[in-house]
């Protein structure tokens, strides 16, 4: 009886040193045996290594799994799941898909707060209307989920006070489009640097997929704090040109 199809660890003398059986890789990865051959069937992650009659998977197995798991934790479906990892080359390492993991992290400064309606009226105090719920969605505070809305709560009082003092629903929109346009070439500009200059000095020391994560999670916060910082610093300039412009 071999090892993939019925679950159990080949003899420790017949194994290759290092590389996990079906039953082992599923319990690292958190999914089923099940799950795994049809993966391998579709083509998304590679046969196993073949040992007799038994199979092996290697840290190459590992990432390319765990990578498909946060993907789909994304909402992507099969085939878009498959579209992207024929995107990834051929000799993608595990320290370079694990690379693709850190990076599909949330990068926020929070976790939405599911709340409905009733509870959402609660904490802004007051019955919200139709169009000062719009305005704190388009200000990015809330998204609705359902019958439900998942809020950024640190925010909301903030939010609330624009709305109070008039910030429309359209006026917010045109700040999201405006903070979207940028905040995206930011990111890829961060992202290409990231690849080109921190990416191959870290690879080349040897270090290992989970470092690479730890990396990236520590460059998070360093880069929210720079943007940030960077972002006020030309709003001040802006304010100021504009101040300068209306006293000639």
């Amino acid at each position: 009886m071999t090892e993939t199809l019925a679950g159990a660890a080949a003899h420790p003398a017949d194994r290759p040193a290092g590389l996990l059986s079906l039953a082992e890789l599923a319990a690292r990865v958190g999914l089923s045996v099940r799950t795994i051959r049809f993966y391998t069937s579709r083509g998304l992650v590679r046969p196993p290594r073949r040992q007799g009659r038994n199979g092996y998977y290697d840290t190459d197995h590992v990432a390319r799994l765990e990578l498909i798991r946060d993907l789909q934790a994304h909402g992507l479906t099969l085939a878009a799941i498959q579209a992207y990892l024929e995107g990834i080359p051929a000799a993608a390492s595990a320290a370079d898909l694990a690379l693709r993991r850190a990076l599909l992290a949330p990068w926020r400064d929070e976790a939405p707060e599911p709340m409905d309606r009733h509870e959402l009226h609660r904490r802004a105090g007051r019955s919200l209307g139709a169009a000062e719920v719009a305005t704190l969605e388009a200000l990015g505070v809330l998204t609705r989920v359902g019958r439900e809305y998942a809020v950024a709560s640190s925010r909301l009082t903030a939010a609330l006070a624009l709305v109070d003092s008039g910030v429309t629903t359209e006026a917010a929109r045109a700040v999201a489009e405006v903070h979207e346009a940028h905040g995206g070439q930011v990111a890829e500009e961060l992202g290409e640097l990231f690849h080109r200059e921190v990416w191959p000095a870290m690879r080349d020391s040897g270090a290992s997929p989970e470092q690479l994560r730890e990396a990236v999670e520590l460059l998070k916060p360093l880069s929210i704090a720079t943007l940030v910082a960077a972002y006020e610093s030309a709003m001040d300039e802006a304010i100021r040109r504009v101040l300068a412009r209306r006293t000639c």
